[in-house]
């Protein structure tokens, strides 16, 4: 897949990939999925360092921004694996977070 099939399938599916820009870019990107676009859920994904930030960025969005009118519905944890720089296999920790519309607001 390239990464503009990523990028658009990320878009059908409303998913939020966690990186390293600013986090308030993050929880617009959730607070807009479920806004303006309607999204009836959004998962948050992450991978290793950013796990925490994901974590913080669903509660910011559920608590702060759209209090009482999403919930956290299910959260997946896993581990991947793949070859690092430097040729060796290296596993990191993941974690997908979905928030969904309470059935009052959907």
């Amino acid at each position: 897949m390239t990464d503009d099939q990523v990028r658009d399938r990320a878009k059908d599916d409303h998913v939020v990939f966690i990186g390293a820009k600013p986090f308030m870019n993050y929880v617009t990107g959730v607070v807009m999925q479920f806004t303006t676009q309607g999204a009836p859920e959004v998962v948050i994904k992450a991978r290793g360092k950013f796990i925490t930030r994901a974590v913080d960025i669903a509660e910011v969005a559920s608590k702060r921004f759209l209090e009482n009118q999403i919930d956290v519905s299910d959260i997946k944890i896993d581990s991947e694996e793949f070859q690092n720089k430097e040729g060796k296999q290296v596993r990191v920790s993941t974690i997908d977070i979905t928030l969904k519309k309470r059935e009052s607001f959907a």
